[in-house]
């Protein structure tokens, strides 16, 4: 247990990894409530919380606009006791390539600078763990194709880290996974083959499991750092 048990608010929970984070957040002993806004709920993790009984809040906006979402957010946050800590790891998961430019802002940028606005307003968070990927670069080429890993890919990632880091907290950790192990989104093969290869692959573009991103960032929500930082493979892995 932390000195002060502190709350959780979680964006992105209905993903692959917003699945386990929630579990791991559940299960830390570290949180006395944790919030998830989306929109839709998921029984699965009221599940989880009823075993784990930890107290689980579910924020609704059906209609995911920017201002829907930051209003929301304020609520929720206004509405818990004592330090909260903020969670994203909202992102289009697959299908990038097929999206404009402006469409996979809408979602990366757009949603998750509303919800560090809305952690920000209420002047009770101070800290937001966000996920990013590998490569994310603001200032990259934004021509070409949107697919994970490509230049307009990296940039909208860039601008999400931006946009959230302009929000107004006082500390915002970013988390780059590269490949990601258990995602849905992660061909078969693909995880079966990149681990075989991770000698000669360079450390921050290794291949971690959605569980090894979760604990270091429950770990980063446990004990916030003094100052914003850029978090990678070998820093996820110590971190957890």
């Amino acid at each position: 247990m932390t000195a002060s048990p502190r709350s959780a608010i979680v964006l992105g929970a209905s993903g692959s990894v917003g699945g386990v984070l929630v579990r791991a957040l559940l299960r830390s002993g570290a949180f006395r409530t944790v919030v998830t806004v989306g929109r839709t709920s998921l029984p699965a993790q009221l599940a989880e919380a009823k075993s784990a009984r930890v107290p689980l809040r579910e924020v609704l906006v059906p209609d995911m606009t920017p201002g829907h979402l930051q209003q929301a957010t304020s609520d929720a946050v206004d509405a818990l006791e004592g330090e909260v800590v903020g969670l994203s790891v909202l992102g289009i998961g697959a299908g990038t390539a097929k999206l404009t430019i402006a469409q996979h802002r809408d979602v990366d940028v757009a949603l998750n600078a509303a919800f560090a606005r809305g952690l920000a307003a209420t002047g009770k968070v101070r800290h937001l763990a966000l996920m990013s990927a590998v490569g994310a670069n603001a200032a990259a080429s934004a021509h070409g194709s949107g697919a994970a890993g490509t230049s307009r890919y990296n940039r909208v990632k860039g601008e999400a880290e931006a946009a959230v880091l302009a929000s107004g907290l006082a500390v915002v950790s970013v988390f780059r996974p590269a490949m990601i192990i258990g995602s849905r989104h992660t061909p078969r093969l693909l995880e079966t083959l990149l681990p075989l290869f991770s000698w000669v692959t360079p450390v921050k573009y290794r291949s971690i499991r959605v569980e090894q991103i979760s604990a270091a960032m429950v770990a980063a929500a446990r004990h916030t750092p003094p100052t914003s930082a850029v978090y990678h493979h070998g820093e996820m892995l110590a971190m957890g």
